[in-house]
């Protein structure tokens, strides 16, 4: 009973008639108690309509394409090109309906019989969905005719198996999901909620823009299907809006067409505000709602928009359309009415209930926009398309010389394929246009932000673009200052699952939860991260090292044992005193060379062993300042053969007071080796080993000046390297074995006179000298940088001490303050007093 609500709703005649689909307007149906219903059922009455203003400019865009072309006097010479435009308002049964109308010529349809008494028709345009494009070519392509699509563009339609006939006009939408992961990561939004119809385009949509979002470790929050059936008031579509703006995720990607996310305003909770920020693929006019007053929270979204070229007088000729001029035109006087809101729709339609000299631009935004939209700049190439087929055909055919002698010429519709297929040509915007074969360029984006004010005044502020086909650096732009980001009063929005781990920190994943959601660790010793969101530190160069933060690497600062430092003069005074000390005792035996306990024992070796303690306190200050070449080869040779020297003489003055003692019969073989010679042999052969192990030391692996940045965390350690450490520990090794030797000896000696001999002191002070030594090795091979330099140069000074302090310091004291036992006489009481020989 309604099908007069749904045939042609906008005509025009002309030699050649094409037929065009369009969403106006929907049929209600009021049952006797005055509820509305959204499909036809019997004894029912058809009284008003829901209309979908906005789309009204795609009637506007056809009608002003058609009558560009019969004013052209190149296009379609002599031949007048109508349309007839029907109703079809999201329903696929409605959209069958219509087309069978078209066939038939009827207003009840007929199927196989057309009704009509010329049959002028030649193509059909429609198909504002991909839904109502396959409900309307499953029936074209039933008899060939040919049928442009202004729908977005859906690779399913392409399969010219199934739909032969079928052409699309639409650019296609191939990197939209990359442009939308672009503006993601341009704002450093990772956690978002996707928003698609329940159909194989928004299956093919969340695979491609899932995969992108995973290459920049975005994460979807949760995904919700739309159904893309007839408009329907069920719980499940109520649950929409609820369960989004529950969830965490503050930005909303949406991909759809206007029709089939109506629901969405629908299900939206009146007069409260979501605190979402909505992004909008190309094809859903978000400003589009068919009331007034609706429950509208889109407010602060962005929106991807084709970019198309203004049609030259487009804008000029919605200025001058009104009802008034065109009186005839109900379609148009039943938008006016409806529009403008002086329309009661229980009483008769009066355009005088309308203000005077009201026209399309004096409309809000959300009911009629006087630039054209992607929809209408579609249709309007779609009609020129037909057109200029038509015109290829008309030139090309042999009816052309009839159509000239006045016979009428009308083309089978089959017979536009072949040339549809090849079809391109420049629109009076100046763009190419192709049909889906001849494609040959991707669609490019404006980028707008969707701002209401107070008064109820909207407006889409182009804010950024995507050219996916631009090189790199301008293929993607966002002007930030300019966004109104609505309810959010927040700068930019954030939307994450985590919050963003700072510098010094990184990002530790956690098992089983999304990539987006994790926890914060901070950088490992000796490691730094300066940006945000970092999934692995990094090591500082050899030369630097992380602050207190580790944020930063800063410079480390050369360390050595520094001569200007407090412990570096220190040991320098420690050093020198020391040597001080030895020339004392050295000038002490000298000056009393001829009493009796300097002659004692070889005052050779005295003197010698002096010396050589003289040179090991001296060789100690090869261990201060910074090391150099010259340092590194000196240091530890000159430090390892003076102190084997000074072993070497402790060594012999034990043998001597051995053989002295126990040699006792005159003119004894024996005694011949109780001689200096025998003492000069020990040192020479002794110090003469060691000099040869030093020799080959330099000569094979020399010490050289070395760094160590990591021992230190800070500091760049300035330090000699050994070169082999094995010749080092060998030279220890061979000191440490001639000191155990005159230890023993020493030590076994021990029972003997003392009053002539210094064996105990000699045992003294290489239990000294091995203690310091032994206590070395274990502290020098745990310490690092300076403190290791720190522990030989003690080892040095101590040990060296020990030697002078245990077997000079008390001849010395005897020598100074007791000059009455360093006699003949006073050696002879004493021996007498004691009762030893």
């Amino acid at each position: 009973m309604c099908f007069h609500k749904i045939s042609p709703s906008l005509t025009r005649d002309g030699d050649l008639v094409f037929g065009s689909f369009l969403p106006l307007y929907g049929v209600k149906v009021i049952d006797g108690k005055g509820t509305a219903l959204f499909t036809s059922q019997p004894n029912k009455d058809c009284r008003s309509y829901q209309w979908l203003h906005k789309n009204f400019q795609q009637a506007m865009a056809l009608k002003f394409a058609v009558e560009e072309i019969n004013r052209n006097p190149v296009l379609l010479p002599n031949i007048s090109l109508g349309f007839q435009i029907y109703n079809a308002y999201h329903s696929d049964t409605r959209t069958l309906e219509s087309s069978l109308q078209w066939l038939t010529g009827r207003t009840q349809p007929a199927p196989n019989y057309s009704c009509r008494r010329q049959d002028k028709s030649v193509a059909v345009i429609g198909g504002a969905t991909s839904a109502l494009s396959v409900q309307m070519g499953t029936l074209f392509d039933l008899y060939r005719f040919p049928q442009l699509s202004f729908g977005p563009f859906d690779p399913i339609l392409n399969d010219k198996i199934q739909f032969p006939f079928l052409y699309q006009m639409a650019p296609k939408d191939s990197f939209l999901p990359w442009g939308i992961v672009q503006l993601l990561v341009h704002f450093k939004w990772t956690w978002v909620g996707l928003v698609t119809t329940d159909d194989l385009r928004g299956e093919e949509f969340l695979q491609e823009v899932t995969g992108e979002m995973a290459k920049h470790e975005v994460c979807a929050s949760f995904t919700e299907k739309i159904p893309v059936s007839e408009r329907r008031h069920g719980e499940s579509e109520m649950d929409f809006m609820p369960r989004i703006v529950g969830s965490a995720a503050r930005i909303i990607v949406i991909h759809g067409d206007t029709d089939s996310l109506m629901v969405l305003r629908h299900s939206q909770i009146p007069l409260f505000p979501t605190y979402k920020v909505w992004i909008a693929t190309s094809h859903w006019d978000i400003t589009m709602r068919p009331n007034y007053v609706d429950n509208y929270n889109f407010h602060g979204a962005l929106t991807f928009t084709y970019m198309t070229s203004e049609v030259p007088g487009f804008e000029s000729f919605l200025k001058t359309v009104s009802p008034n001029k065109d009186p005839e035109d109900i379609i148009l006087k039943e938008f006016w009415l409806s529009a403008f809101q002086c329309q009661d729709k229980y009483k008769d339609m009066e355009l005088e209930q309308c203000a005077p000299n009201t026209t399309l631009e004096d409309l809000p935004i959300f009911f009629f926009d006087m630039a054209m939209s992607i929809q209408s700049y579609t249709l309007y190439n779609a009609v020129y398309a037909v057109a200029w087929v038509l015109h290829e055909m008309l030139l090309r055919t042999s009816e052309f010389t009839s159509e000239v002698t006045g016979e009428s010429w009308v083309p089978h519709p089959w017979q536009l394929h072949s040339f549809l297929k090849d079809v391109q040509f420049n629109n009076s915007a100046g763009d190419q246009v192709f049909v889906d074969e001849k494609r040959s360029s991707e669609a490019h984006y404006d980028i707008r932000n969707y701002v209401t004010f107070l008064n109820d005044t909207e407006f889409l502020v182009k804010v950024g673009h995507f050219i996916p086909n631009a090189p790199a650096g301008q293929d993607f732009f966002m002007c930030k200052e300019g966004i109104d980001w609505g309810f959010l009063k927040e700068k930019v929005p954030r939307s994450v699952c985590s919050d963003s781990c700072g510098p010094g920190y990184r990002k530790t994943r956690e098992e089983g939860e999304p990539i987006c959601c994790f926890s914060c660790t901070q950088c490992p010793e000796g490691q730094i991260s300066n940006q945000m969101d970092v999934d692995s530190c990094e090591k500082c160069p050899g030369d630097e090292y992380p602050n207190k933060n580790r944020d930063q690497c800063v410079p480390k600062s050369v360390t050595f044992l520094d001569v200007g430092e407090p412990l570096g003069m220190l040991l320098l005074s420690i050093a020198f005193s020391f040597t001080l000390l030895t020339n004392l005792v050295l000038w002490v035996f000298v000056k009393f060379r001829d009493t009796p306990i300097v002659k004692a024992n070889n005052r050779a070796l005295s003197y010698t062993l002096l010396v050589s303690l003289n040179f090991c306190f001296l060789c100690s200050l090869l261990f201060l300042g910074r090391p150099t070449t010259a340092t590194c080869l000196l240091r530890q040779a000159t430090f390892g053969v003076v102190f084997t020297v000074s072993v070497s003489c402790i060594l012999a003055k034990t043998i001597m007071v051995v053989l002295a003692f126990r040699v006792t019969r005159p003119g004894s073989r024996i005694r011949l080796w109780v001689l200096s010679r025998v003492a000069n042999s020990v040192v020479f052969i002794c110090s003469g080993i060691q000099v040869i192990l030093c020799g080959i030391w330099l000569g094979t692996s020399p010490p050289f000046p070395d760094t160590d940045p990591y021992s230190e965390p800070g500091h760049i350690i300035i330090q000699c390297n050994e070169g082999s450490d094995i010749a080092f520990y060998c030279v220890l090794g061979y000191m440490g074995f001639l000191a155990l030797g005159s230890f023993t000896v020493a030590f076994l000696a021990r029972s003997l006179p003392d009053t002539f001999n210094e064996a105990k002191f000699i045992t003294f002070s290489m239990l000294v000298f091995c203690s310091v030594w032994i206590s070395f090795l274990p502290t020098y091979q745990s310490t690092k940088g300076k403190t290791m330099v720190v522990v030989e140069i003690f080892s040095i000074l101590a040990s060296s001490a020990g030697l002078l302090g245990c077997i000079f310091i008390p001849k010395c004291y005897v020598i100074l303050l007791r000059p009455e036992r360093n006699t003949q006489e006073g050696i002879k009481r004493r021996v007498n007093s004691k009762g030893t020989i």
